[in-house]
C-alpha cells in the first residue's frame, strides 16, 4: 500500500504524508475511512512509530485527517476551500512545467496526448470490471 524510498533525501514522514494525501485526492481513501493504526503501519513499513505519528499529526494539522481518542485516525471530508487552494497550487505548478515543456520543444499535440494518457489511466482506475 505504501512504498517509501529510504534513499530519498525527502524525510520519511514527508513521503508518508505525500502518499496519504495522494491516496485521499485520488479517492483510494474515502471520507471517514479509518487509516491504519500507527502501530500497524509502523510494523508494515518497519519505521519508528514516532515517524508515523508525526506524519499523522501533520496530516491532521493540514485538515486531511481527523483523530478520535481511542478509535484512531480517519479521512476528513474534503473542504471546498482546501480544494480551491490545492487547485491553485497545481495550476501554478502546471504553468511552470508547461512553460518548460514548450521551451524544450513539446508541441500542443504532444501535451494533449499526455493529458489523454492521464484521462485513460484515471478512467481505468475507476472501472470495476
Amino acid at each position: 500500500m505504501f512504498e517509501l524510498d529510504v534513499r530519498s533525501r525527502k524525510p520519511i514522514y514527508v513521503q508518508l504524508t505525500d502518499k496519504v494525501k495522494e491516496m485521499i485526492l485520488h479517492g483510494i481513501f474515502q471520507t471517514d475511512e479509518q487509516l491504519p493504526s500507527v502501530r500497524t503501519l509502523s510494523q508494515q513499513l518497519t519505521v519508528n512509530p514516532n515517524t508515523i505519528q508525526k506524519a499523522y499529526r501533520e496530516l491532521e494539522r493540514e485538515g486531511y485527517i481527523y483523530s478520535l481518542q481511542g478509535k484512531g485516525s480517519f479521512v476528513a471530508p474534503m473542504k471546498k476551500e482546501r480544494n480551491e487552494i490545492k487547485k491553485a497550487e497545481i495550476q501554478d505548478e502546471l504553468l511552470r512545467l508547461m512553460a518548460e515543456a514548450v521551451y524544450l520543444g513539446f508541441t500542443a499535440a504532444e501535451i494533449g496526448a499526455l493529458y489523454q494518457q492521464v484521462e485513460k489511466k484515471r478512467e481505468g482506475g475507476k472501472s470495476n470490471d
